[in-house]
């Protein structure tokens, strides 16, 4: 705690605290009482616009360290020796509640971790599951939309939710995660995590790799079921943030075993799935998850507003030897993450410590602007110039993509020679046990029997139908039950 007396933001010491100054003793307020006037205003602006998606979240500091010899796929210097360590900071989240909302809720979590490498900071900004609805950006606000609330009765529907799953097969896959057993993590500490999309790693020698992250809680997985969810989302709203704070102060550090599903570059023309579309996975036994590192949380943010939601993440924050793929959601959010924090927190929120990088300096010619901090000092903000300031190192990051050809065009992502919506859906109903199945039947049947018109109830027990006949039998027999 801070010595010494209470002062205004000026630094003046403060004589009175409790009263506000007035025109006699029971005189109006006077416009001259300053500490007044600054608390107000300042209170008034205390609150920064929420994240449109992943508001609701709680984060904490650690180490990544690595355990395998990974330098004949990637140059990446924070991955370049075993033993070496990395400090992170992770960000869980759930997807469509607001920053008020409950985080015992059926939805998916965002697993962000940003990686404070000697070469400036790496962001990998994944979820708690491999795939996700959707497969390219310019659907994602349609989506978003449907999940938040509606335009005219305030709350989400049903009818919204359902008729957009309905009538984009592709969510199928990610519908049956959600809906299965893992869709109600019981911690953060107790979940996996994935990057997700499908990432470029390249060589010293140029050589390039596609990448897929795999995070293995080494907590085990826990989740709770409708049920048990519905009561602790009541009873204690913050249970995920308050269970994760709780753990890293009793000295119980949350960590997971990373991996990475690694595919040569040839295969990705010719592999059975398309490697770069987010609703698919790579099978194991095709590629298997081979371990690299080690992370660990072991650290709470001190303040809860400046570290967490203040906190910028962005797919684009990429380092030497690790890049972008096709993958058209990915390409999307290179732009969209870093527009929204630069609306959300300011064009200078990379000079908060949370934000900036930690083992190297940023060195730009970027100037002025929201909360500039004056970092430069003199030095001239343009290049090239002949005074010795920052200059390009005329190598870049990843590998460029091998040639490409065709017109311009609004093109469907390209299908490969097992793609459709439904098969991994139903590869993954079928791999589930029975008592599974039936928890998963009843979370859709529950869902799906809200909504009100009988042509999305019907469009949307097809899609699971097409996955599985048995699956979509049983779900069709649920909601009739359901619904009378």
């Amino acid at each position: 705690m801070s010595q010494g007396p209470l002062t205004t933001e000026a630094g003046a010491p403060v004589a009175d605290n409790q009263n506000s100054e007035t025109a006699g003793v029971g005189g109006p307020v006077l416009v001259q009482d300053q500490l007044l006037l600054e608390k107000l205003a300042h209170f008034n602006r205390e609150r920064i616009p929420e994240r449109v998606v992943h508001a609701r979240g709680a984060g904490a500091y650690g180490t990544f360290t690595v355990t395998a010899d990974v330098t004949p796929y990637t140059r990446a210097a924070f991955l370049s020796e075993v033993g070496k360590e990395t400090e992170v900071f992770l960000r869980f989240s759930t997807v469509a509640g607001n920053l008020g909302a409950a985080d015992a809720v059926r939805d998916p979590r965002g697993f962000a971790v940003k990686f404070y490498t000697e070469e400036g900071n790496y962001d990998l900004v994944g979820n708690n599951t491999p795939v996700f609805f959707i497969r390219d950006a310019i659907k994602f606000p349609d989506f978003i939309h449907t999940q938040k609330r509606d335009p005219y009765t305030g709350s989400q529907e049903a009818d919204n939710v359902w008729d957009f799953w309905s009538l984009s097969p592709e969510s199928t896959h990610q519908v049956t995660w959600l809906f299965g057993d893992r869709g109600i993590p019981a911690s953060y500490r107790h979940m996996d995590g994935f990057g997700s999309h499908t990432f470029q790693w390249s060589n010293e020698a140029g050589e390039v790799f596609w990448v897929k992250y795999h995070f293995k809680t080494d907590q085990g997985i826990k989740n709770l079921t409708a049920e048990e969810a519905e009561v602790l989302a009541g009873k204690d709203p913050d249970s995920h943030q308050r269970d994760l704070r709780e753990a890293i102060e009793r000295g119980e550090f949350p960590s997971w075993t990373v991996g990475v599903q690694i595919m040569p570059a040839a295969d990705a023309a010719t592999y059975r799935f398309n490697p770069f579309d987010l609703t698919k996975v790579w099978p194991h036994a095709d590629y298997p998850v081979i371990t690299i590192g080690k992370l660990e949380l072991n650290r709470n943010p001190r303040n809860i507003f400046a570290e967490v939601e203040q906190s910028i993440f962005s797919p684009a924050h990429f380092v030497p030897g690790i890049g972008p793929s096709p993958d058209k959601m990915l390409q999307g959010r290179l732009f969209a993450y870093g527009d929204a924090h630069r609306y959300r927190v300011g064009i200078n929120a990379d000079h908060l410590p949370v934000n900036r990088p930690h083992a190297t300096e940023a060195r730009t010619h970027s100037r002025d602007g929201f909360l500039y901090d004056g970092r430069h000092g003199g030095e001239k903000n343009y290049e090239p110039n002949s005074f010795g300031g920052p200059q390009q190192t005329g190598r870049p990051l990843w590998q460029p993509l091998d040639s490409l050809t065709g017109g311009t065009g609004n093109h469907p992502t390209p299908v490969h020679a097992e793609d459709n919506d439904f098969v991994q859906a139903g590869n993954l109903y079928r791999l589930m046990t029975e008592a599974e199945k039936e928890r998963l039947i009843a979370n859709l049947a529950g869902f799906i029997a809200k909504v009100t018109r009988q042509d999305i109830v019907e469009r949307a027990i097809g899609n699971f139908r097409n996955a599985d006949a048995d699956f979509g039998k049983r779900l069709e027999s649920a909601v009739q039950e359901l619904r009378g």
